[in-house]
């Protein structure tokens, strides 16, 4: 039985076999963007640009499985940023840069998180310029679909084969490690909520669509490169932005917990942990 394999028996115990490693302890890395960095979710940890909350679901993970993490997870990263330096802003104030964060994998590393995409299509940016308190404005699903071609479509499209490299470069960096491969959450139901969260009904469906769509891609590309893909959109129904404040574990474009507009709150980050927690425990 494998190092990940006997600590998955552990999830939800806090304890991890000796045999787990030789220092009894599991070495996980956690990779990606600002859905696995949990901006604005107190306390802050790493560069302040990054976004980095000691309570995102890596650090929520690796407390369930007794592991040693080093969580290079950053708000703004896109696939690049893998083996790129990711240079930093706040406010639009400089703030130096990340390095890689394929400089934080290792040969002897057991565990690998990603959460990647969002970024390369600029989904959140797509959601920002949606907003509007006009019930009888142009729905913006008409601007990303001049011509009778998805521009959404096509950028999620040319992310795929991004991520495969990326997948593939994990595995070859840290052949022996686990990796686990993050979709994204429901952010809005189906037809909305406006003007609680100022998206017109269609719009609603065409960013939230677009979201799972990318998440149909990271799941198709998981499968084709040895990765294993966890669904966090299926078990969040109920919980998006538009549900009461206890229930979110996503934000909208005004927070009422402390996260990033459009972000997953601590609620969120908490949960996705326990759902890959769970998928660990199983398999």
């Amino acid at each position: 039985m494998g190092a990940l394999a006997l600590a998955a028996l552990a999830v939800g115990t806090g304890a991890v076999p000796a045999s787990a490693a030789e220092d009894g302890t599991t070495s996980y890395v956690a990779l990606g963007d600002s859905m696995a960095s949990g901006p604005l979710i107190p306390d802050i940890t790493g560069p302040v640009a990054c976004g980095r909350s000691t309570h995102n679901y890596p650090h929520e993970l690796a407390e369930r499985l007794g592991a040693s993490l080093r969580d290079v997870t950053c708000s703004g990263a896109a696939s690049k940023h893998m083996t790129e330096k990711q240079s930093l802003s706040l406010l639009d104030i400089p703030m130096g840069s990340a390095p890689p964060q394929f400089d934080a994998l290792r040969p002897d590393t057991d565990l690998v998180t990603l959460t990647i995409g969002g970024n390369d299509a600029g989904l959140v940016g797509i959601a920002q310029k949606c907003t509007t308190l006009d019930p009888n404005a142009t729905p913006c699903k008409e601007k990303y679909n001049e011509g009778g071609v998805d521009q959404v479509g096509l950028r999620i499209a040319e992310f795929a084969p991004k991520l495969g490299v990326v997948l593939d470069s994990i595995h070859q960096r840290s052949p022996h490690a686990r990796v686990i491969v993050t979709g994204y959450g429901l952010y809005i139901k189906a037809g909305g909520c406006w003007p609680l969260q100022p998206v017109l009904p269609v719009d609603a469906d065409f960013l939230q669509g677009s979201v799972d769509r990318m998440n149909a891609v990271i799941a198709e590309q998981s499968a084709a490169h040895g990765a294993e893909y966890i669904d966090l959109a299926t078990p969040s129904k109920g919980h998006d932005s538009c549900q009461a404040p206890s229930d979110k574990w996503v934000e909208g474009y005004v927070p009422t917990a402390a996260a990033a507009p459009l972000h997953p709150n601590r609620n969120g980050e908490a949960n996705y942990a326990a759902v890959i927690g769970a998928h660990l425990q199983g398999s």
